[in-house]
């Protein structure tokens, strides 16, 4: 398989339950450890998965809210509860830890080994329930805008997600620790795959709302870029601290960016009633 095929294979292993090629979801490179250049593969690939996972939330979002009738709430609840199903929690687990290891006030190596322990302390238990309010609590907002707005919150927070990790694994960003999925993906990503990544998805989401606003008859509007950007700039605030914290990027940290990136994405983009202002 060519190194970008691979890439995308890996990027769906890494992020998500989904078996490909044989092997077990989340546990890539246990049988042989990916090269940096697939591993950088696998990241670049990120978003277009992130796009995946968003729609098969959003699907579960309409799909409740309409024909099911379950009401708006109870559909967000459906749809985050089908993004945690879709990662196996791995991206919440991570927030857990992160917060647990930076909330400890430990020295690094010390909060590294909280955050390996596998235990949930007081502090990731109340970042978890707090990301997990304010989630449905946003879907919901959004979804009550209008018909299709909480499907595009949702596929936008999903690809801002895990474009968020792909300016965690570019070149000046270190792993802070030998070993692990930090490692791995630590630096393998340029510069200018970041911000090509980024510029699309800006522009895809820009023109969703020009599309949505036309549908509605409305001016167009800047929430959903707007949201997508909050989101990048949450997650670029938590890398900081996170390295300077710990040294560096773990697997742990890499989760932690993805849910802060999505639930900032889905907060803004839910401040506007109509998702165009």
């Amino acid at each position: 398989m060519s190194g970008r095929w691979a890439g995308l294979r890996l990027s769906v292993s890494l992020l998500t339950v989904i078996p490909v090629g044989g092997g077990q979801a989340g546990t890539a490179g246990q049988a042989e450890r990916p090269g940096r250049r697939e591993a950088g593969a696998a990241i670049a690939w990120a978003p277009a998965v992130g796009l995946g996972l968003g729609a098969a939330a959003a699907a579960a979002l309409l799909f409740a809210a309409g024909p099911l009738g379950a009401g708006r709430l109870a559909a967000a609840v459906l749809a985050v509860a089908t993004l945690a199903a879709l990662t196996r929690g791995l991206h919440l687990d991570g927030l857990a830890d992160l917060a647990d290891g930076l909330g400890s006030g430990k020295p690094p190596a010390q909060a590294l080994d909280i955050m390996r322990s596998g235990d949930i302390g007081p502090f990731g238990v109340v970042t978890l329930v707090l990301t997990l309010l304010l989630q449905v609590a946003a879907v919901t907002r959004a979804e009550s805008a209008g018909a299709g707005r909480g499907a595009a919150a949702l596929i936008a927070a999903a690809v801002t997600g895990r474009l968020a990790l792909a300016w965690a694994c570019r070149p000046g960003v270190p792993a802070a620790r030998a070993g692990g999925l930090g490692a791995m993906v630590a630096g393998t990503v340029r510069p200018a795959t970041a911000y090509a990544l980024t510029a699309g998805t800006l522009a895809a989401a820009a023109a969703a709302a020009a599309i949505g606003a036309a549908a509605a008859h409305g001016p167009p509007g800047w929430t959903l870029p707007a949201a997508v950007a909050a989101g990048l700039a949450a997650a670029a605030g938590l890398l900081r601290h996170a390295v300077r914290r710990l040294g560096g990027i773990t697997g742990d940290v890499l989760g932690a960016l993805v849910e802060t990136a999505a639930t900032v994405c889905l907060v803004v983009a839910a401040l506007s009633p109509s998702l165009r202002a």
